[in-house]
């Protein structure tokens, strides 16, 4: 049995591609939400109960943080999380498969790899630094898969500009159109880190998740326009000042400020490591995002 705590993009992919496989899988939840299937078992409860989650956790050999708490509550959110799902790991002997992101490195000037400095200067940068750090530290068979924005319909561009694009209207995005950016697609961040569960010379590093060369914002969105059927896509970005001046009442605003400096220049992840050493590969991006665009329906 396999535990998978979050029911997110990547927790939901997880869950599907395991039990695809025959491998029965327990999905903890807040609410108990999940994808259905004969071998995913959903579980109601909250992933910062150490009790809880090591009931859960019982008999598991992997166990899957792909939790997402809430944006602006990170650093309250985050610790008792990974705190539990640490001790989980730990009382199981099972391997700790992290879903990671950038935010660990900061603002760079050159494509990312795993062994640049985790010099992030952000909150949640440092929460990120801080968590890896700890399951590094407490000796548990643990690794990182770290992707960059994602190729969804969940917490993505996409989901933000998708209904305006749907509808023939003006997509307005928070970000500059025109600058290249690595976008990871969640299907392949489910399948590199089951990979890695496997294999122990995982185990104790940080991985990029294979990912296609970095594209534009604009490139994406035409991109996934043809992948939908859809005529090309009208975009426009908020100015900057309008989305400062809207972090004063809006939360996620707000946040989004403190990490907006992923977009205001080239943010380039080089993922081949991960590929030399295991053979994974991205999926194509066309492919990725016909499969993306279809797995919800257009609204009546």
């Amino acid at each position: 049995m396999q535990l998978i705590v979050g029911a997110g993009a990547v927790g939901s992919a997880l869950a599907r591609d395991l039990a695809d496989a025959g491998e029965p899988v327990r999905l903890v939840t807040r609410s108990g939400s999940g994808p259905t299937h004969p071998l995913i078992e959903r579980v109601a409860a909250d992933a910062a109960d150490v009790v809880a989650v090591r009931r859960a956790a019982e008999g598991a050999t992997v166990v899957y943080n792909a939790a997402n708490p809430v944006y602006h509550r990170w650093p309250e959110l985050w610790p008792p999380i990974a705190k539990a799902l640490l001790a989980a790991a730990s009382e199981n002997d099972a391997v700790l498969a992290i879903t990671g992101n950038l935010y660990v490195y900061g603002p760079v000037d050159r494509p990312m790899t795993e062994d640049m400095p985790l010099a992030a200067p952000t909150v949640k940068g440092k929460v990120r630094v801080r968590m890896w750090q700890e399951a590094l530290a407490s000796g548990v068979k643990v690794f990182e898969a770290r992707g960059s924005d994602y190729i969804s319909l969940k917490y993505s561009l996409l989901e933000m500009a998708l209904p305006a694009m749907r509808s023939g209207k003006t997509a307005r995005l928070p970000a500059p159109l025109d600058i290249p950016h690595t976008f990871t697609y969640t299907g392949d961040m489910s399948r590199t880190m089951i990979a890695l569960a496997q294999d122990p010379r995982a185990w104790g590093k940080a991985w990029h998740v294979p990912s296609a060369p970095a594209m534009t914002i604009r490139e994406l969105l035409t991109r996934t326009a043809q992948a939908a059927g859809l005529p090309s896509p009208k975009l426009g970005t908020y100015p900057f000042a309008m989305i400062r001046a809207a972090g004063l009442w809006d939360k996620f605003a707000r946040e989004y400020i403190e990490m907006s400096y992923q977009f205001k220049r080239p943010f380039e992840m080089d993922s081949s490591l991960v590929t030399r050493t295991f053979g994974v590969v991205h999926t194509p991006v066309d492919e990725a995002l016909r499969a993306t665009v279809a797995s919800v329906p257009v609204a009546a």
